[in-house]
This record gives structure tokens, C-alpha cells and sequence, in this order.
């Protein structure tokens, strides 16, 4: 579904005009962006949280050149497992 697309759903299915659903998954993002560092969760769905990488070897595809991959800080999103349980099932 595009971002429209889950807009107008929502706004149908709970009777709210779509540009407070809008502005509700607005915020929500926003949230998330701010909060992530501490773990951001939402509920039903999963949780966003920082993941910290070690520095490893790489190579570079085009040369095969080994290249050193400095460590670095990632965000993740981990599916919760009611979610897994619901979207594998049907």
C-alpha cells in the first residue's frame, strides 16, 4: 500500500478525516525518529532500535581489492513476533 493508500483505509475505518490520519502518522514517524536511540515500539508491529557494528573486511566487487569496513552505528526494525505469527499464518 502506498502512503495515500493506508491514509484513506484508516481514515474509513475509524471515521477520522484523512488529514488528521495524516497528521497522526506524521507524528507517529517523527516520534519514532527522536526515540529510536532509546527503542522506539510499536505495538502489534515491532520495535525500532540501534544496532552497533564491528569494524570487518570487505572487498571491493569491481577490483577485489580487501577493503577495511569501519565499525558504525545502524538502525534496525525488529518484527514483532505476534506479527510473524499473523502474516505467516494466512
Amino acid at each position: 500500500m502506498t502512503k495515500t493508500q493506508t491514509i484513506a483505509a484508516l481514515a474509513e475505518r475509524t471515521g477520522l478525516p484523512k488529514a488528521q490520519v495524516s497528521n497522526l502518522l506524521e507524528e507517529q514517524a517523527n516520534l519514532a525518529y527522536s526515540e529510536a536511540k532509546n527503542g522506539f515500539v510499536i505495538p502489534g508491529i515491532g520495535k525500532l532500535v540501534l544496532v552497533n557494528r564491528k569494524a570487518r573486511m570487505g572487498r571491493n566487487p569491481a577490483t577485489g581489492e580487501q577493503i577495511m569496513i569501519p565499525a558504525k552505528t545502524v538502525v534496525k526494525f525488529r518484527v514483532a513476533k505476534v506479527c510473524k505469527e499473523s502474516v505467516l499464518s494466512s
